[in-house]
């Protein structure tokens, strides 16, 4: 499967890259897009979860990875001040 890595500013500063088996991270994520930090959660749920999804269709199990990424993203996200996560990118 094709993976990509989602590159993330927190609003207190920190970069992340936050796993995807899948392309289908493109589809929720555009280079230089702003959102708040519970958008953003929400979002990479989803977009990880359909990737997740993918690979079980493909393979017969979900992507461990790509449930990491959540908890990961979950976990940095509790922890934030108030303001925007910003994607700086996505690369393959």
């Amino acid at each position: 499967m094709p993976e990509r890595h989602v590159l993330v500013r927190w609003p207190d500063g920190a970069a992340q890259r936050v796993y995807s088996p899948s392309t289908i991270v493109e589809e929720f994520f555009t280079a230089g897009q702003r959102m708040p930090v519970d958008e953003f959660v929400d979002r990479a749920r989803q977009a990880l979860g359909i990737a997740s999804d993918r690979v079980k269709a493909a393979y017969g199990y979900p992507c461990g990875r790509a449930a990491r990424s959540i908890a990961f993203v979950e976990a940095r996200a509790a922890c934030q001040p108030a303001g925007d996560v910003v994607v700086e990118g996505i690369e393959a």
